[in-house]
């Protein structure tokens, strides 16, 4: 693609990101077919090929619009189409700057920036949305079926391995709203690493990974989180760890983005550059020890022979799993070593809807997509749904018949 960028942004290391981006995509289109809100809107702004266009054009001079604003708030950032683009086109990369320059010039109203301020203040305090969860669980019985069917039941945290502490040792990171929602999550990740003969703790300084700041219009928290946990890390990782395990897919693509996001600050650009090379998705590390968990689970099960074999399982791979982490049939790999069924899942790609805080903001889109993709999961009639990510298991839980569990849960009950 041909490009001309204005003078505003040509010369910075933004502008330079965005011309050398636009200058890869060659208008084919194949993005569209794999793209959630066009499928939903049919509309070719609606579309990566689209929205490319309107950034192009902003980022040439000409004065963004709501209009524009709008039809860049609609993209969910799954990814999807940066898999289907054989021109390799970092579409995320484009958007964020994109979004950036369009919001600058076209400021939210007030209305729009208080929720966005509310969201990134309670969904980013572990504390506070743990304390206001609890208040929505109190007082389910009378809310509106809407807002009643997002307050997940309250689900007991799981024990952590005994004290005994091995040589292989890795941190995990509790992020915001997954201890609220899903304590078990990292406990059954302990103990399954554990069984593998590695020690998982957790950094009682670190937090949000900061990729609901980011998203929310807030580039200067984000980096400031990222900051935070780089600082509660970095004498673990001095102390010889291997690895930051990531339960959240949605938070493992933003650690491992990390060395970009503080590219520019001479403070913490190396040690931002060594944590995300650290971070892995619990899959890629569990998946390393493949053939360790499968003794285990083959003294298990000789152990047991009498064991009916394990539920029908659909997964669900969040887009921040597969699309922007590239994690592909590994989780899949696992499950069916530890004896479950997994359904076939039609049109695996498209996304859930929840994408962060999207189901919130544009709630309408976000529940058509939430829909679609329960038809597609439990078509097959699964005993349950799996899934790597926090928003997406909350999300589709609010919709589903059947249990949404974390894939590391039905691993950890098969040892």
């Amino acid at each position: 693609m041909e490009t001309k960028l204005a003078d505003f942004i040509r010369d910075t290391t933004d502008g330079r990101e965005a011309n050398a981006i636009l200058r890869k995509c060659v208008h084919c289109g194949f993005c569209t077919a794999t793209c959630p809100t066009y499928q939903l809107l049919g509309d070719e702004l609606d579309g990566p090929r689209g929205r490319i266009y309107q950034i192009k054009r902003v980022l040439e001079g000409v004065p963004a619009t709501p209009s524009v604003r709008e039809h860049l708030d609609r993209c969910l950032t799954c990814r999807a189409c940066e898999t289907t683009c054989p021109s390799g086109v970092q579409y995320a990369r484009l958007l964020d700057i994109g979004r950036a320059e369009v919001v600058r010039q076209v400021p939210r109203s007030m209305p729009q920036k208080m929720l966005r301020a509310t969201l990134r203040s309670t969904l980013s305090n572990a504390a506070l949305f743990g304390a206001l969860l609890a208040v929505g669980r109190t007082f389910r019985g009378v809310l509106p079926a809407r807002i009643a069917a997002k307050i997940p039941a309250r689900v007991d945290a799981g024990a952590w391995p005994r004290a005994a502490q091995h040589q292989r040792r890795m941190l995990a990171l509790a992020g915001c709203v997954q201890p609220a929602l899903a304590p078990n999550t990292n406990a059954a990740t302990a103990r399954v690493l554990d069984a593998v003969g590695i020690t998982l703790s957790e950094a009682p300084a670190a937090g949000c990974c900061g990729a609901l700041a980011f998203h929310l219009d807030d580039e200067g928290g984000a980096r400031e989180a990222a900051r935070r946990n780089i600082d509660a890390w970095w004498p673990h990782v001095e102390n010889g760890v291997e690895a930051i395990v990531m339960t959240a897919s949605g938070c493992g693509v933003q650690v491992k983005d990390y060395g970009h996001l503080l590219r520019n600050d001479a403070r913490y650009a190396a040690k931002a550059e060594r944590i995300a090379a650290l971070c892995r998705d619990a899959s890629e590390v569990i998946v390393a020890e493949y053939e360790t968990l499968r003794t285990r689970l083959a003294v298990q099960q000789n152990q047991q022979p009498a064991r009916q074999p394990r539920e029908r399982v659909a997964f669900h791979s969040p887009c921040t799993l597969q699309h922007g982490q590239k994690i592909r049939g590994v989780i899949e790999r696992l499950l069916e070593a530890a004896g479950y069924t997994l359904a076939p899942v039609p049109d695996a790609h498209l996304c859930c809807g929840s994408a962060g805080t999207y189901s919130l903001l544009h709630s309408s889109l976000s529940m058509q997509l939430r829909d679609n993709k329960l038809a597609a999961l439990t078509g097959q009639a699964p005993a349950m749904i799996a899934t790597a990510n926090i928003g997406c298991q909350a999300h589709l839980a609010s919709g589903a018949t059947v249990p949404v569990r974390h894939w590391i849960e039905l691993l950890d009950a098969a040892l």
